[in-house]
């Protein structure tokens, strides 16, 4: 299967509007792919915190209209990365989206772990409770966040769930970049899986996106890698290598789920 990271540009030149339009456009000339990717909140900007509350919209939004549209016309799976969604009750959640090849919403993800300690997202925010994995043609997809990377008991529970390839749609600060680097080979070494981790590039709300997208196998090989401009990577994924190294390491089954913690004395 083929599959492309579409590494956005995500600044505080445009409007929410401008940038659906410019991403459905560079979605709809990926026409052939299996499946297409966005970073995280792309429409509002994961920092620019000022302007979530006039760019939250619901599931069934602005975002997801042309996205579904897009998808559509591509003929692919689209990951739209993540919108900021505001429910019934009002509360904001990071949530993202993924259509299938007609466009039709197959799964929505609220991020679980919400960065910013006591500022930010982690105020401003709710938190999600679901682990989230979706069957397609080519493979389960699991569903994570940018800052969910820190965390790999949710990685453990996607791969529990039947995740054969992970989306990590991010907007990962560029002066962290190293730790972006890492915890992604990580994740996808440690759970045997296609990890596709797509992140944002720009300057908003005085922080600078790492940019630096990565595609990583099963083996913890980076297939297809990113720079800091806007750009897209496109790599072939042959997703039969998940059961083929599972297989040939089979590390997994070694696993020991009932550690108890010491007692203190």
């Amino acid at each position: 299967m083929r599959a492309s990271l579409l590494q956005l540009s995500v600044d505080s030149s445009e409007s929410a509007d401008e940038r659906r339009h410019r991403a459905a456009s560079l979605v709809r000339g990926r026409a052939g792919d299996d499946l297409v990717v966005l970073p995280e909140l792309w429409t509002a900007g994961a920092w620019a915190y000022d302007r979530w509350g006039h760019d939250a919209e619901g599931v069934d939004g602005p975002t997801a209209e042309v996205m579904s549209a897009a998808a559509r016309r591509a003929g692919a799976w689209l990951h739209a990365g993540s919108i900021v969604e505001r429910d019934e009750d009002g509360t904001r959640y990071n949530t993202a989206l993924l259509f299938d090849r007609e466009g039709e919403l197959r799964g929505s993800y609220r991020k679980i772990h919400r960065y910013g300690f006591d500022t930010g997202e982690a105020t401003m925010m709710g938190g999600g409770d679901d682990i989230v994995t979706v069957p397609t043609d080519f493979g389960v997809i699991g569903l994570a966040i940018c800052y969910d990377l820190r965390f790999p008991e949710l990685f453990r529970g996607l791969l529990d769930a039947g995740a054969e390839l992970i989306v990590v749609p991010a907007a990962w600060p560029a002066a962290r970049l190293s730790h972006w680097q890492l915890l992604t080979r990580t994740r996808a070494l440690e759970e045997q899986v296609f990890l596709l981790a797509c992140c944002a590039v720009g300057t908003h709300g005085g922080m600078e996106q790492g940019g630096h997208s990565m595609v990583v196998d099963p083996w913890g090989t980076v297939l297809g890698a990113a720079g800091t401009a806007q750009e897209t990577v496109t790599v072939d994924l042959d997703m039969a290598e998940v059961t083929r190294i599972r297989t040939d390491l089979p590390v997994l089954r070694d696993r020991v789920l009932a550690i108890a913690a010491p007692e203190h004395r």
